[in-house]
C-alpha cells in the first residue's frame, strides 16, 4: 500500500508500508547531480555527498560510524548525473534512531575545513581509479561526446583540477541554492509507522528552505560521434548508444524485450556470440 504526505514546509514524503517486514529503508532523494553543476564547480555534488558523512555539529565522523553499528544498519549514498540520495536502512525497532542520524547528517552537517582538504585527497584518487577502470571510464567518455556543451555529459567525480578548487564557501552556497523544498523528496519502504515517522521529518527537517533554485532539465542535444581513447591495455571497451525513449513511453516493455534478446543475460545473442 502506497501513501503520500507531505511535511509543514512542503517536502513530499512517500512511503510503502509492508507489515510483513521487520526492516526499514530510508532515502533523502535530491534533485541535483553533475548535470546541473557549472563547469568550474564540476564534481561539487558527488563531493558534497561525501561530505555529509565527515561530522555534524553534535557527531563526530566516528560517532556517526560506531551509530551505525550499533543499530546494525547500513547507512550510505550516492551520486548520479540527475539526483544526489543519502539512505539509511534499519530493523523497524531502530527506525527513529535511524531516522534521526540520516537527518542529522542531511540537516546539520559542519563541513570542518580540514575534513574539505582531507576530502579532495580521497577524491582525487577516486578519480584516477575510475579513469584506471575502462568497463566504468568507457561510458564517462560516451556521455562526454554525444552529451558535449551540457552538464550531462559531465564526469560524475569531476576532475582533479575542479575538486581542487572546492571551498567551504562553494558547498554551502550549491546547499543554500538546490537543497530546498522544490528539490527534495523522501521516501520510505517497509514496517513503518506513517503518523510518528511524520512527527519526527517534521521536526528535523523544519529548517530546509523553501526558496532557492528550481531545477529546469531541459533535454539537451544529442550529437552522433566517435570517440576513441587510446590506452596501453591489453584489452578493448567498446560503448555505443543511440536515443531512446522517455520512461514512461508505452513502447519501453518492447525495448527491454529487445535489450533482453540482444545483450541481457546468458541466452542473449551477445553472450552466446
Amino acid at each position: 500500500m502506497y501513501h503520500k504526505r507531505y511535511l509543514e514546509n512542503g517536502v513530499p514524503v512517500l512511503f510503502e508500508k509492508i507489515d510483513g517486514f521487520r526492516s526499514v529503508v530510508s532515502g533523502i532523494w535530491v534533485k541535483t547531480g553533475s548535470r546541473h553543476e557549472s563547469e568550474e564547480l564540476n564534481g561539487i555534488s558527488h563531493f558534497i555527498e561525501h561530505m555529509f558523512f565527515k561530522g555534524t555539529r553534535t557527531r563526530s565522523t566516528e560517532d556517526i560510524a560506531k551509530e551505525t553499528d550499533a543499530m546494525g544498519a547500513d547507512l550510505n549514498a550516492f551520486t548520479s548525473r540527475e539526483n544526489t540520495t543519502f539512505y539509511i536502512k534499519v530493523l523497524d525497532d531502530y527506525l527513529d534512531r535511524g531516522i534521526d542520524l540520516l537527518l542529522d547528517i542531511f540537516s546539520n552537517s559542519a563541513f570542518d575545513p580540514d575534513e574539505i582538504e582531507k576530502e579532495k585527497g580521497i577524491v582525487e584518487e577516486e578519480i584516477k581509479l575510475s579513469e584506471d577502470t575502462p568497463d566504468d571510464y568507457v561510458f564517462d567518455l560516451f556521455n562526454e561526446k554525444i552529451w558535449s556543451g551540457s552538464g550531462l555529459g559531465r564526469s560524475i567525480l569531476g576532475t582533479l583540477e575542479t575538486i581542487g578548487g572546492i571551498t567551504r564557501d562553494d558547498i554551502i552556497d550549491y546547499i543554500d541554492r538546490l537543497y530546498n523544498v522544490d528539490n527534495i523528496i523522501i521516501s520510505f519502504a517497509g514496517n513503518v509507522d506513517i503518523d510518528k515517522t511524520m512527527e519526527i521529518l517534521n521536526s528535523g527537517l523544519s529548517g530546509i528552505s523553501t526558496t532557492g533554485h528550481q531545477i529546469d532539465s531541459k533535454k539537451p542535444d544529442f550529437n552522433p560521434s566517435v570517440n576513441i581513447h587510446q590506452k596501453n591495455l591489453s584489452e578493448v571497451h567498446l560503448c555505443a548508444g543511440f536515443q531512446g525513449i522517455q520512461n514512461s513511453s508505452p513502447e519501453r516493455y518492447a525495448m527491454l524485450i529487445i535489450n533482453t534478446i540482444l545483450g541481457s543475460g546468458v541466452s542473449s545473442r551477445l553472450f552466446q556470440e
